[in-house]
C-alpha cells in the first residue's frame, strides 16, 4: 500500500482567518456577520478534517497541506459564486435552486458552494464508488439537506430520466477538455441554465475547439471570467455557458467516447 503523504498542521484559528478574510476577498462574506462567520468556520473545519482523515486511506487528494486544502480546494471551488457574481451578465441562482457536480471527486467545486447556500440543492456524481462513500460521510456530518450523492459515469446519469435536462445550473472542476465537459455536463442542464466550468489560464484553445460541441448541443458561451484566488497567485478562468435549445437523445454518447473521440 502506497504511504499517506504526511499531513501539515496549523492552528485552526490560522485557518479560519484564511477562510474569512478570502471570503471577504471574494465578496461572499462581510466579517461583521459574526454568527454566520462563525457557523462557516466551523463547517469548512469539519470538511477539512474529513478530508484528510479519509485521504489517508483511500486517495481523494494530492493536497495534504491544511492551509493549501482552504487556498486550493474552498477558496478555489467558492471562485465559481465570485465570476457568476461579477459577469457583465450576471448569473444568479435563486433559492432553492438545483445543481450537479459532474466529476464531482471529493466534492469540489460543489460542496463548499453548498455550504454556503444549504438552500441549495446539489446532486453530487462521481463514477469511484470510494469517493462517494466519503462524500456520503461529509454530508451527514454538515447535516446538509437535500443533497444526493450518485455513483454513476456522467454518460450514463444523464440518460436517467429523474436528471436528464433536470438542473438549473452543472458545474465541474474536472480536468477534461472543454469540448468532453460539454458532452457530460450539458444533457443534465434545463434549456436556459447554465455549466459553470473552473478552468485554467490556457482554457482559450479549448474554447475553439468546443465550437462544433457548442453547436451541436445547442449552448453558448456567454462569457469567462477572470478571477483571482485569495491567499495565492492562482487564478481562474470561470466559462459561464448557457443552454439555448433541449439536448438530441443522441446524446451524451456511450461511456468513453466523449473523452476518446470530442465533438471538436
Amino acid at each position: 500500500m502506497k504511504e499517506a503523504k504526511e499531513i501539515i498542521r496549523y492552528d485552526q484559528e490560522v485557518l479560519d482567518e484564511i477562510l474569512i478574510s478570502g471570503l471577504e476577498k471574494l465578496g461572499l462574506l462581510a466579517r461583521e456577520n459574526d454568527k454566520i462567520a462563525r457557523e462557516l468556520c466551523m463547517d469548512f473545519a469539519l470538511y477539512k478534517d474529513r478530508l484528510l482523515e479519509y485521504n489517508s486511506h483511500t486517495n481523494l487528494t494530492a493536497i495534504t497541506d491544511e492551509k493549501e486544502v482552504y487556498i486550493k480546494h474552498f477558496l478555489d471551488s467558492l471562485s465559481a459564486f465570485r465570476a457568476m457574481e461579477i459577469a457583465k451578465k450576471k448569473v444568479e441562482l435563486p433559492e432553492g435552486a438545483s445543481i450537479i457536480d459532474v466529476g464531482t471527486g471529493a466534492g469540489f467545486p460543489s460542496l463548499p458552494m453548498k455550504i454556503m447556500r444549504r438552500d441549495l440543492h446539489l446532486t453530487l456524481l462521481d463514477s469511484l464508488n470510494k469517493r462517494i462513500k466519503f462524500l456520503q460521510e461529509v454530508c451527514e456530518s454538515l447535516e446538509l439537506e437535500d443533497t444526493l450523492c450518485l455513483h454513476q459515469r456522467a454518460e450514463e446519469g444523464a440518460r436517467m430520466e429523474d436528471h436528464r435536462e433536470a438542473y438549473d445550473m452543472a458545474v465541474s472542476r474536472a480536468v477534461a477538455q472543454l469540448p468532453a465537459l460539454l458532452e457530460y455536463c450539458i444533457p443534465y442542464v434545463k434549456v436556459g441554465g447554465y455549466f459553470v466550468c473552473l478552468k485554467g489560464p490556457a482554457v482559450e484553445d479549448e474554447i475553439k475547439l468546443s465550437e462544433r460541441a457548442l453547436k451541436v448541443l445547442k449552448s453558448e458561451i456567454i462569457e469567462v471570467v477572470d478571477v483571482e484566488i485569495p491567499h495565492s497567485e492562482l487564478s481562474h478562468k470561470v466559462v459561464i455557458i448557457r443552454k439555448n435549445g433541449k439536448t438530441d437523445k443522441a446524446y451524451p454518447r456511450k461511456a468513453g467516447k466523449p473523452n476518446k473521440e470530442p465533438l471538436i
